[in-house]
């Protein structure tokens, strides 16, 4: 047996109040640096130093945590570890024990499991000590719920991110693969702390240069790069690609030539990323090319590919965001229309990716209805972690509450089945399981242009690893590594956090208003926009308001989408009395005096929502001011100044819509509630043309 040593200094994580200036580059990852004095404890790695051990034991040496002691690194079958007769057999290919035991008459902190389990684990014991635990008496277990847990990059091979907001791409494609960037490395550190262990590494509207030699030999280095922190990477696959890259006549998938080239392709890439993960493929949606082209299903499509990459382990992701190129009675049924049919129909290796709203990542929308719908389909939820609809990078909007609202909805199929038992796998017994998340990572030296962001990440993360953590557990636990262990600047980061999603709902489209947005670029308020191509590219299609009232009927008496819920939903929903007020207008076109349930009419209930949006805004640059002493300057000024942008923009977007909506129903605003600061034609005349995030 070999053992190897690394010997460890002692030093306390990130101490509770600022004393260095940050850049957030360190992300949640603080660890102080040592001190000569603290140098004397070492760590133990038993039994074959594996890369991902290595890299375990590396990032305990980084961290060096102050009164830890000794730590031993061993696989559950080490001799060492079942002579104490651990809880071990539970833990499988990925989860954790790290418990205080003592062996060979001395006290150590064992990490116990596979290689990624051990990995895990000393990511898990950093975090525990970094939120305020004493290095004695640990006792650790965890193995998470979702099997495959992924970010998609929305990179395009120019560099530019699609929907990004913290700079260019994190890939320099130009440079790969003889330049490998040591922040590549550092990428992987931070997915591995959350448990993330597969990455896409380009935009799903993709370019079919993606899958040429040259760029399957860049996709290969940062495959190297991430394999020792457990990160598989998967490309996002252009349907069309036999016709422009093979030079074949078609695409269709039920050609035999077609499946030779996807099989001939794959067999390329697995020789050069031999743990390649597969493909995720948007098909048919958008412009982008898929089976429907000829006359194939979404199945067809998906199956071929599946088939190509079965001989290697691989697996095929196939996004269900489609909505037709003929004008649809409701846009948001079009997923389940397409999908539902096809129960069953998918190759084992296949798992439909479904957004968790029906629509488009909106700052609030009901669960999608294909969560439940296909039992016999494994069903991967897809967050969107960049803030498209919630303002940008600027905007603090902490998302945990949105991913965790979809995941603990009950979905009322199998009794009340919640869409985390759906997508687990639990509930049908499913071998896969994913979750994705659409990342918001870029050059930005603090890698999703703002501190607050680096949360989502870190919630996506958590949450994918546990669905049943709470938004506040995870936001105290994020802010303790990000800010320190401060009481007062805990309370108050965790109260602002809690409070901004629902903030942005407020100002954004309060009530079940969705889609509301600018054109193209989705900055700023457009609820007027009524003059695009197709009716489901406008706002006006989605809220409907007119002189009488507003929201879009989907009950029996409009379009019918109740009906795609279990029938215990649907009968809810189908009632305004009954659907939850912050989903009302997503079901219902009410008039402007319906009653709610506080007796306020409908329309003074929305100038509230939109009062209250801008006051907690205000609310929450009130208590920023205050944590100026706590936090460093440089991070502390950012936020300071991001918060200004939201309180201006969350205005901006309060009155425009007020303007819009009294330019229709005639109505005073409630007693106290201030005007529009300029008149609707001032707000529809407002032009962006170089917003971030959206390619030219």
């Amino acid at each position: 047996m070999r053992t190897g040593r690394w010997y460890l200094g002692l030093s306390l994580l990130a101490c509770a109040t600022a004393a260095q200036a940050e850049d957030g580059y360190r992300l949640w990852m603080r660890y102080a640096p040592a001190t000569a004095s603290q140098t004397a404890d070492p760590v133990t790695v038993r039994g074959e130093q594996t890369p991902m051990l290595a890299a375990a034991a590396a990032e305990l040496r980084r961290a060096n945590p102050a009164g830890l002691g000794p730590v031993m690194l061993a696989h559950a079958n080490d001799p060492a570890v079942t002579a104490l007769r651990l809880p071990v057999a539970t833990l499988g290919d990925e989860g954790y024990l790290v418990r205080s035991v003592t062996i060979d008459g001395r006290p150590v902190t064992l990490v116990t499991g596979t290689d990624r389990g051990i990995l895990y684990g000393t990511f898990a014991l950093l975090r525990h000590l970094a939120t305020g635990a004493a290095p004695t008496r640990i006792d650790l277990t965890s193995r998470p719920r979702v099997g495959l847990r992924m970010l998609n990059h929305w990179d395009n091979l120019d560099g530019v991110v699609e929907r990004g907001y913290a700079g260019r791409s994190l890939w320099d494609w130009w440079t790969l693969p003889d330049y490998r960037d040591p922040r590549y490395t550092d990428y992987a550190r931070a997915n591995a702390s959350l448990g993330i262990n597969g990455t896409v590494l380009n935009n799903v509207n993709a370019k079919v240069e993606s899958l040429t030699p040259r760029y399957i030999a860049k996709a290969a280095a940062l495959a190297d790069i991430f394999r020792p922190y457990g990160i598989k990477v998967y490309l996002s696959a252009r349907f069309s690609a036999p016709v422009e890259l093979g030079g074949l006549k078609t695409a269709n998938p039920k050609d035999p030539a077609v499946a030779a080239w996807w099989a001939a392709k794959s067999d390329e890439i697995y020789r050069a990323i031999p743990d390649f993960g597969g493909f995720l493929v948007k098909a048919n949606s958008e412009g982008q090319p898929g089976p429907r082209d000829y006359g194939a299903s979404h199945a067809d499509g998906a199956n071929m590919l599946a088939a190509a990459v079965r001989p290697h382990g691989g697996i095929v992701l196939w996004r269900a965001f489609v909505y037709a190129d003929t004008d649809p009675n409701d846009r948001a049924k079009q997923a389940y229309d397409e999908f539902k049919p096809l129960d069953g129909q998918f190759a084992k290796n296949v798992i439909v990716q479904v957004k968790n709203g029906a629509l488009d990542f909106q700052p609030r929308e009901p669960f999608h209805p294909l969560f439940g719908a296909m039992p016999r389909t494994p069903i991967a939820p897809e967050f969107q972690i960049t803030k498209e609809y919630l303002g940008f990078a600027t905007h603090l909007a902490y998302l945990a509450p949105l991913f965790s609202e979809t995941l603990t909805a009950d979905t009322h199929t199998r009794g009340h089945a919640r869409v985390s038992q759906v997508i687990d796998g639990s509930l049908d017994r499913h071998r896969l399981s994913a979750i994705a998340g659409v990342a918001n990572i870029g050059d930005s030296r603090d890698w999703t242009g703002s501190s607050f962001n680096q949360a989502n990440w870190y919630a996506y993360g958590r949450l994918a690893w546990d669905p049943s953590l709470t938004p506040q557990a995870i936001a105290r636990e994020w802010a303790m590594q990000t800010f320190g262990t401060d009481p007062k600047l805990l309370d108050t980061v965790v109260a602002m956090m809690m409070a901004s999603r629902e903030a942005v709902v407020d100002y954004t489209g309060p009530l079940g208003l969705a889609h509301l947005m600018a054109t193209g670029h989705h900055y700023g308020p457009g609820p007027w926009v009524a003059d695009l191509k197709r009716p489901e590219w406008n706002p006006v299609y989605y809220h409907r308001a007119d002189a009488a009232g507003i929201g879009f009927d989907r009950t029996k008496t409009g379009s019918k989408a109740v009906a795609q819920y279990a029938p215990g939903l649907a009968k809810l929903y189908a009632d305004p009395k009954t659907t939850p007020e912050n989903e009302l207008l997503w079901f219902h076109h009410l008039p402007w005096t319906y009653r709610m349930a506080s007796g306020a009419t409908l329309w003074d209930t929305l100038v509230q929502h939109y009062d209250r949006g801008v006051a907690t805004v205000d609310t929450l640059r009130t208590q920023w001011q205050q944590t100026k002493p706590l936090v460093d300057p440089e991070r502390w000024q950012k936020t300071d100044e991001f918060l200004a942008v939201q309180a201006r923009e969350a205005r901006w977007w309060r009155d425009a819509s007020l303007s819009y909506w009294m330019s229709l129903n005639n109505l005073p605003l409630p007693a106290g509630s201030p005007p529009p600061a300029h008149d609707l034609a001032w707000y529809k005349a407002q032009t962006f043309p170089y917003p971030p995030g959206n390619p030219q």
